[in-house]
């Protein structure tokens, strides 16, 4: 039986993750949507719905998936287009919650996959909602101008807070464990560093080193 979901989608940086996996034998096959596709006319068209279909069509290829074969895909809308496709080809799938073993290994998937963008360990470490809007969005306007080429620019959520007016001031940390936002090393305590601050949902302050 072959497992279908996602894992990225609700993320403000990267693509999305596409995988499945056969479930008596934990063969995993993924790829990933371009960033480009949740950028201006590609992301309003909904591009990336239609791309679902390319890459989990040659996933089935890769799997050697026959059309008897049992499909559960998510039930989510990143696969409405795939649906379709499904139907049309005569797989023999069914939409419903995806659960083990593919929803631990495709969101360790795009957490490695965001490691790869530059997105730090430790950071996914410290947070309980490592890829929530805000807390994502905090390590852009740490580098801003390199990281907002990593993000989806067609959200909405984007155009409202992806160029917000930023203050740099000095300061002290007074805590332990506070992370650079730029570099990903921790801050000495009693150290110098440098804030900015910015307002979204809410005040906003994040702490780089004072050389960042």
């Amino acid at each position: 039986m072959i497992q279908i979901d996602d894992a990225g989608s609700g993320s403000l940086i990267g693509g999305t993750c596409i995988g499945a996996i056969r479930k008596e034998t934990n063969e995993f096959r993924y790829d990933i949507i371009p960033i480009e596709l949740y950028k201006g006319s590609s992301f309003a068209e909904k591009k990336y719905l239609d791309y679902v279909v390319t890459i989990v069509s040659n996933l089935l290829k890769e799997l050697n998936v026959h059309k008897n074969e049992e499909i559960h895909v998510c039930r989510g809308y990143m696969f409405d287009n795939l649906r379709k496709w499904l139907s049309e080809e005569r797989y023999n799938y069914t939409s419903c919650k995806i659960d083990e073993p593919l929803q631990t290994i495709i969101e360790e998937t795009f957490e490695n996959y965001c490691l790869g963008l530059g997105l730090y360990r430790d950071y996914i470490r410290f947070n309980k909602y490592p890829f929530h809007f805000h807390t994502i969005l905090k390590w852009v306007y740490a580098d801003y101008e390199n990281r907002k080429e990593l993000c989806k620019t067609g959200w909405k959520s984007w155009k409202k807070y992806g160029s917000l007016q930023t203050s740099i001031d000095e300061g002290m940390v007074h805590k332990d464990n506070i992370i650079c936002l730029k570099c990903g090393r921790l801050i000495e305590k009693k150290t110098k560093a440098k804030i900015i601050t910015y307002t979204s949902n809410r005040k906003t302050t994040l702490l780089l080193h004072e050389d960042c």
